[in-house]
């Protein structure tokens, strides 16, 4: 099962990824750590393309081998997002704009989501693990 936890900059994704981690022991993957390894901080369009690939080559392996995957990544626009192909989508909505005015300006609400946080009093990550072990 591929799990994207995806939000602007800031909302906590790589927060809540790291205790679900934990609660599910399962693989986590992070936009951030993946760049890092790629030495791939381009943020364009095509540079936002790639990395939705990486995250999506990371997951499906994982997936086909029968364990759950959480990628967390920012995956502004609902086009990557169908790309990705998650099969629970958890979307942090705790901020409305990021250090990041490039991809506030593109970043698009998702359409469809499992699970929306406004508000970290709303879950815990314990309630989400629940959830998401549900729908494995």
């Amino acid at each position: 099962m591929k799990v994207l936890v995806m939000g602007l900059s800031g909302s906590g994704k790589t927060f809540l990824s790291k205790l679900l981690q934990k609660e599910l022991n399962c693989a986590w993957f992070n936009a951030d750590n993946l760049r890092e390894m790629a030495d791939d901080w381009d943020f364009s369009t095509s540079g936002r393309n790639r990395q939705m690939r990486r995250m999506k080559s990371i997951a499906d392996f994982e997936s086909k081998e029968g364990r759950v995957v959480i990628c967390d990544f920012i995956c502004p626009t609902e086009d990557l997002r169908s790309s990705f192909g998650a099969d629970f989508t958890i979307w942090m909505d705790t901020v409305k704009e990021s250090k990041f005015k490039d991809t506030d300006l593109i970043f698009e609400a998702p359409k469809e989501v499992d699970i929306k946080i406004t508000d970290w009093s709303e879950y815990n990550h314990k309630k989400i693990a629940e959830i998401i072990k549900n729908n494995v």
